[in-house]
């Protein structure tokens, strides 16, 4: 063969090459493309629109309201229900660490021991998160009738009628009723977390550790509850934006109520959007809810960071 005819086959090789080294740095974006075209449809410009309406004074109808300025922002500002509101959902996160997290913890921890009957455990563990929130407001709604609900029923059957409370009708105990029932729904998904963490821990340490005359309570606390801190501090930062944006039960157990006494700030948008008309101020406490989410992850995360170090 001939250098004349040898030639054209080696160009034909490079550019071969060429094309499929683009093709290489192209074919990612090219995938991506429709995740983050969904992501800017239904995420980013949601997102961006509710922060431009937080600028006008609009009811919904009609054009696009009147241009305020700053002034729904100044009025959150001074909007005293808005931060009663914040406040419980700082009250309903912190709880909701204290409670769900050690519970699902231990429950973990049973299951990931038991040999018999685990599987049936695990399944009944976890059907609180298979309902629905609406079914589950509705169910506790009823369960916590102070006339029919079996709560009290039985109180008076013990003869503990000074016991009886209307649970979701006092403003000292409906948050606290509340937030009981979000707890019971959302220990099985943690506690599924720390099942799959757990399942990771290498059974060879165990034994050795038993072998060497280690209790269950020493292994639990030297060996096991040390391999669970990742896994801790990422379920510590699921309930802490959950909380932040939870709705649904408790709009269906209390609508808020009584007296603002459960009012989160997902119940007061909606309130201010659908029952007052006030787009604009509602779209203001979205975006509000926004920041204060985003700040609490950006704090979160800046401190398990500095936690891991440490530890």
């Amino acid at each position: 063969m001939s250098s004349a005819e040898i030639a054209p086959t080696e160009s034909g090789h490079r550019q071969s090459s060429r094309r499929f080294r683009r093709a290489q740095k192209v074919a990612p974006f090219v995938f991506l493309a429709p995740a983050v075209l969904l992501l800017l449809v239904f995420l980013l410009y949601p997102l961006v629109s509710s922060f431009r309406l937080s600028f006008v004074s609009w009811n919904g109808l009609g054009d696009g309201g009147d241009f305020v300025g700053f002034q729904n922002w100044v009025r959150l500002a001074h909007d005293t229900l808005f931060w009663r509101s914040a406040l419980h959902n700082i009250l309903l996160a912190v709880f909701s660490v204290v409670v769900q997290l050690p519970i699902a913890v231990v429950l973990a921890v049973v299951l990931d021991e038991a040999s018999k009957g685990s599987r049936i455990l695990k399944i009944l563990y976890f059907l609180p998160l298979l309902m629905s929130s609406v079914a589950l407001g509705v169910l506790f709604k009823n369960i916590y009738d102070p006339n029919f609900g079996p709560i009290n029923g039985i109180l008076s059957e013990l003869g503990l009628y000074s016991w009886t409370q209307d649970w979701l009708g006092d403003p000292r105990l409906a948050l606290a009723s509340v937030i009981a029932v979000v707890s019971w729904q959302y220990i099985p998904f943690y506690m599924v977390l720390f099942l799959a963490a757990l399942s990771s821990f290498p059974r060879e340490i165990t034994e050795a550790a038993r072998l060497d005359g280690a209790s269950g309570r020493t292994i639990f606390w030297r060996l096991k509850l040390p391999h669970l801190q990742g896994t801790f501090r990422t379920a510590a930062l699921l309930v802490l934006i959950g909380s932040m944006r939870y709705f649904d039960l408790i709009y269906v157990m209390t609508g808020g109520g009584p007296e603002n006494a459960s009012e989160v700030m997902a119940t007061y948008m909606y309130r201010t959007v659908f029952a007052s008309f006030e787009l604009g101020y509602g779209s203001t406490i979205a975006s509000a809810m926004f920041f204060i989410i985003m700040a609490i992850s950006i704090v979160s995360l800046r401190v398990s960071q500095r936690f891991e170090t440490e530890v």
